[in-house]
């Protein structure tokens, strides 16, 4: 007898389709959870390469680039920490560059799994401007 309903197999197919709707609803949340780090990684790609052109046509690493920087950070929300390869002047062709980094929660399923996240993101360019 238990032999016999074990070889039955109708509605197999709804526990099939419960199985696939739960496991494309736990794919969905964890993209939806982990989607907002890659737009804030290309939000802060963005931002160093702005920052780093704004050096470049400046010539130099001060005022401008921190005002530069306040714009930024109004446009895209975001508040790195940046750092410089030099401050000041910089001549002709010399080498400057611009890391900044923002740390950012990789929330999976609101609190649970959350850990934070340090993205970091970096420019480089050459000055435009001679100095005499």
């Amino acid at each position: 007898m238990l032999k016999k309903i074990l070889k039955n197999r109708r509605g197999e197919g709804y526990i099939d389709v419960a199985v696939l709707v739960l496991c494309v609803m736990l794919v969905i949340a964890v993209a939806v959870s982990v989607l907002p780090v890659f737009v804030t990684k290309n939000k802060l790609d963005t931002y160093a390469a702005e920052l780093c052109r704004e050096a470049e046509i400046a010539g130099c690493v001060g005022s401008e680039t921190n005002l530069r920087a306040q714009v930024l950070t109004e446009k895209t929300g975001l508040n790195p920490n940046i750092s410089w390869s030099k401050s000041g002047k910089i001549q002709l062709n010399q080498d400057v560059t611009v890391t900044v980094t923002v740390q950012t929660d990789l929330g999976l399923f609101g609190g649970f799994g959350s850990f934070p996240v340090t993205l970091k993101a970096q420019a480089s360019g050459k000055s435009e401007v001679y100095w005499k």
